[in-house]
């Protein structure tokens, strides 16, 4: 499913024109992203956690070239899904 497939879907099922529901989708978007770059994690009960993960700092192999290199610490966004969204999806049969 792709951003306009649930701008579609929105817009179907409450009646609100799609040119709103775009606005809506994007500035949803925009502030989950605001937050996770400010550090600041979002919370959708029933839905699940966009949280900011902290990589550490680690040594990698490039093997190719037979060297070392350094991966710096680094932030990096995750999704976490709430418990009633995942037990859902699983028990969903084909």
């Amino acid at each position: 499913m792709t951003k306009a497939d649930i701008v579609n879907e929105i817009s179907k099922n409450t009646g609100i024109e799609k040119v709103t529901v775009q606005k809506t989708v994007e500035a949803l978007m925009e502030t989950v992203k605001d937050s996770l770059v400010g550090g600041k994690n979002v919370y959708l009960r029933g839905f699940g956690s966009f949280v900011v993960k902290k990589r550490a700092e680690k040594t990698a192999r490039n093997i190719s070239k037979n060297t070392t290199i350094i991966i710096p610490a680094h932030n990096i966004p995750s999704f976490k899904p709430a418990k009633t969204f995942v037990s859902k999806v699983k028990n969903q049969v084909k």
